[in-house]
């Protein structure tokens, strides 16, 4: 059965470009725009792995993470930040949070990304 990712990410340039990688090596993709969308389809769908930009409209992506770390149900879905946020203390804040990695967006292309994803879902 394909493994299903959640990407919650607002900047629809980039995270259509990563569905449709992610999509060509045969996941199941989610997306939500917002943290509000991304608590609520991390509840109801349960996916593999989340994929979580920090800075999003409404609620920001540190958020999104610890709620879904606090809840028993949830707290063991591999969360990977991939954030504009490149401070040692954002890197620091969102591993401490349960983060399994931080990827900055200037730092990696989507190839790399979907490297990374594909050695966590192994």
């Amino acid at each position: 059965m394909a493994k299903k990712i959640l990407i919650v990410e607002d900047d629809k340039f980039l995270r259509e470009l990563i569905v449709k990688k992610l999509v060509k090596e045969g996941y199941e993709i989610s997306e939500a725009v917002d943290g509000e969308e991304g608590v609520k389809k991390i509840k109801e769908e349960k996916p593999d792995l989340v994929l979580l930009d920090l800075i999003l409209p409404g609620i920001d992506g540190f958020e999104v993470l610890s709620r879904t770390k606090e809840d028993p149900a949830l707290s063991q879905i591999p969360v990977i930040i991939l954030s504009n946020l490149g401070q040692k203390e954002d890197v620091e804040r969102g591993l401490g949070l349960g983060a399994i990695d931080y990827l900055i967006k200037a730092h990696f292309t989507p190839g790399e990304i979907i490297e990374k994803i594909r050695a966590i879902l192994k």
